[in-house]
């Protein structure tokens, strides 16, 4: 069996008035993540860590911000062609570890839907994806809420 690791690292701008994508579900607060997309952070990571775990590159590869058929999509949609990809080569998720780092609005009371919008656009068990969030303290450009980041590690099989 082959075993595979990969991390993904994204940072979007927050900017009042837009609409505050997370995990796959909108999550009520005042701004929102500037992106080409919907500038679902967590999502971004995750198909981040799980292409560079099948060396297939990045998401910017995969759904260029130059490409106007990607101008505000559903980072769902983009998930689901990422894990379309892995099974095509055989691929099956083991787990999946998150960290969103955001002042604020507070992320613990989403968790559990994120979870399950993720689990059913994945076709894996809910139980498989950790998401844990974290502030920096007012540090940076999180801390001052300029921003959101997120990182994703991920664990991926392939029968031999």
């Amino acid at each position: 069996m082959k075993i595979r690791t990969g991390f993904g690292y994204d940072v979007h701008q927050l900017q009042e008035g837009l609409p505050f994508w997370l995990g796959g579900i909108q999550v009520p607060h005042t701004h929102g993540a500037l992106g080409h997309s919907d500038a679902d952070v967590l999502i971004h990571v995750i198909c981040d860590a799980l292409l560079g775990a099948a060396n297939l590159r990045d998401i910017g590869f995969h759904f260029p911000d130059t490409d106007p058929q990607y101008k505000g999509i559903d980072s769902k949609r983009l998930l689901a062609e990422v894990m379309r990809l892995l099974r095509e080569r055989g691929y099956s998720i083991s787990n999946i570890d998150s960290t969103i780092c955001l002042e604020a609005p507070k992320v613990n009371p989403h968790i559990a839907e994120m979870q399950r919008v993720l689990a059913e656009v994945m076709g894996i068990p809910a139980d498989d994806i950790s998401i844990k969030a974290t502030t920096t303290e007012k540090l940076g450009f999180v801390g001052r809420r300029e921003g959101v980041a997120a990182y994703a590690s991920v664990l991926i099989v392939q029968p031999s």
